[in-house]
């Protein structure tokens, strides 16, 4: 019996093998293309962990009877032969964490598995291309090593040289201690401060753990007929009911994730290879259906055949959130509750934030264009190092995070920032995921010079894609004029577990002092004990809305009620 190990068919629940591989299994249910893989499940991150960093005794022996299956499903095989098998480590928590955790694509190539991968496609500029992405990313991953790109026209023996000079450490020449080390390091990814900053800022618990998903290689590199690219069932940023995506020909996934090179629109597949957009837009709908809601899916084409690598639940922007809520209910796919249940109160006082003036633009300096990648107007100073953007945030400053492109080691910066723009990437790249997650303004593919704006103070306007000069009007959205949110507060007013009133004029009820706003929610609860109607700057906030349900008070007083209606629901389910 397996005790490290479980196939994508074993019907183990998404808390062991995480959310990656039950897509991947529930994919591979629903007849879609589906390399094989198998899953280490997160029993043994918590193992690693608990043992100092380091597998369980034992864990090998199982991880080579898995590959010498996987082996005979694909016909190839690990380290070596005619026809090799490479691998993919992929990480995978319960909890969806897109781009917090290491990856490692390409695993088992090495100077013979170039040479037979050339001789078998009849492609050297493949198999060399390929055997230089896996020595880069096992290098920065695997063994830390301080190395950006290698040397295109250098020789594989010069590459292991930088890469042991720049590690300091011997490169490991068998395969399998390869595929141990990197099985390692994407466990030692899940307590990254990249990836402990994204669960507190979301509320995961960190003793989830990580799965790690181990699965048969599919190359986009390969050809003209191959590629990459991320489709969103529907779109992410503005709720939309047309699919959205992009398209990289001749790519792997980390290329249009990391943002390192420009991707097309999901037009360009269409036109490339009209059947194969037939086929994923066929099965984006299907997975929508199934899964009942927007569906982020990672797909990859070799030699024109499809396969699918993930699928998700999208990350959207706050707008978004909104929208699709409505629109699922008006469609009949979800009820009126569960629509709440998608929608928080932090989303909606995103969507609540100020936007440009009308006229706000006229006369403006227009300091970079690119493509919105997350609505809404953030303002501050340009700083292009994530750790000052977190000083200065402490400090009480604005700041708007400007990099070439973001990294998960960006995480932190993103958090403290009111925008983010980059010079490269698109719409579907980790800064655009990310700052959708967080409800941050993004332009992504600004071109180059975006990073030379540091120090000066700018307006991005992520809906239009535009960094304006200086801290143009803005105002401030009126929730009763918005139909979409209109509509979620006539929902929610029955469901709440007390009244929430619209300020006016009056002044009943009780006011706190203002230093109630750092109470946390058990004082807070306690000093509201016995009070029937509230109103205050502190129930404009989560937190102090969830007091006040504890504390038993039957009206709350705000200036908009659909966050307060939210963070009242979201109390009573003891979130």
């Amino acid at each position: 019996m397996s005790r490290f190990t479980v196939g994508l068919d074993s019907g183990a629940g998404r808390a062991r093998i995480g959310n990656k591989a039950a897509s991947l299994a529930r994919m591979t249910e629903l007849g879609l293309r589906v390399p094989p893989a198998f899953v280490i499940t997160t029993d043994v991150c918590r193992a690693y962990f608990e043992n100092g960093q380091k597998l369980p005794a034992g864990i090998m022996d199982e991880i080579r009877t898995e590959v010498a299956k996987l082996e005979k499903d694909v016909g190839r095989t690990f380290g070596g032969g005619e026809h090799p098998l490479l691998l993919s480590v992929r990480s995978g928590a319960p909890v969806s964490m897109p781009g917090m955790m290491d990856t490692v694509l390409n695993l088992g190539t090495s100077d013979d598995v170039e040479a037979a991968l050339a001789e078998e496609t009849g492609s050297p500029t493949f198999a060399r291309d390929t055997h230089r992405r896996f020595l880069e990313m096992f290098a920065r991953i695997v063994l830390k090593a301080t190395i950006t790109e290698l040397p295109r026209d250098a020789t594989s023996a010069d590459w292991r040289a930088i890469i042991e000079k720049g590690s300091g450490r011997p490169y490991p020449h068998d395969a399998h201690e390869r595929l141990e080390l990197a099985i390692g390091a994407v466990f030692a990814s899940f307590h990254s401060r990249r990836a402990k900053k994204y669960r507190e800022h979301h509320g995961i618990p960190h003793d989830i753990g990580t799965a790690v998903t181990i699965q048969a290689m599919v190359f986009g590199n390969l050809d003209h007929r191959s590629g990459t690219g991320v489709l969103f069932s529907r779109n992410p940023l503005d709720g939309d009911r047309a699919p959205y995506g992009e398209y990289l020909p001749r790519a792997q996934g980390e290329d249009v994730v990391s943002g390192t090179r420009q991707p097309l629109p999901l037009s360009s597949l269409e036109e490339q290879l009209p059947g194969i957009h037939v086929e994923l837009l066929a099965a984006a709908a299907r997975l929508e259906v199934d899964a009942r809601d927007v569906q982020d899916i990672e797909f990859t084409v070799q030699k024109g055949e499809l396969f699918f690598l993930q699928t998700r639940s999208a990350k959207r922007s706050p707008r978004a959130a909104v929208r699709l809520a409505r629109a699922f209910v008006a469609e009949g796919i979800i009820s009126e509750e569960e629509a709440l249940s998608r929608v928080t109160s932090d989303q909606v006082r995103a969507v609540l934030r100020p936007r440009l003036a009308h006229d706000a633009t006229e006369g403006a300096t227009v300091l970079a264009r690119g493509e919105p990648a997350g609505p809404g107007v953030g303002q501050g100073g340009v700083v292009t190092d994530p750790d000052e953007a977190e000083r200065q945030r402490e400090a009480g400053i604005d700041v708007v995070l400007a990099r070439a492109t973001t990294s998960p080691e960006d995480v932190h910066g993103m958090l403290a920032a009111r925008a983010v723009i980059t010079e490269t990437g698109g719409s579907t790249s980790h800064a655009a995921v990310v700052s959708r997650a967080l409800g941050l303004p993004c332009v992504v593919g600004c071109g180059s010079g975006c990073e030379r704006l540091a120090g000066r103070t700018v307006t991005v306007d992520g809906d239009k894609g535009v960094v304006y000069e200086g801290l143009l009007p803005v105002v401030r959205p009126d929730e009763e004029a918005d139909e979409d949110l209109r509509t979620l507060i006539a929902w929610a007013i029955p469901r709440a577990p007390l009244g929430v009133v619209r300020a006016g004029t009056d002044r009943d009820g009780f006011t706190p002092p203002e230093e109630a706003i750092d109470l946390d929610r058990a004082a807070l609860a306690q000093l509201l004990a016995g009070k029937d109607r509230v109103r205050g700057a502190v129930f404009e906030t989560t937190v102090g809305v969830m007091a006040a349900v504890d504390a038993g008070v039957r009206t709350i007083v705000v200036h908009r009620r659909l966050p307060a209606l939210l963070a009242s629901l979201e109390a009573r389910k003891g979130t």
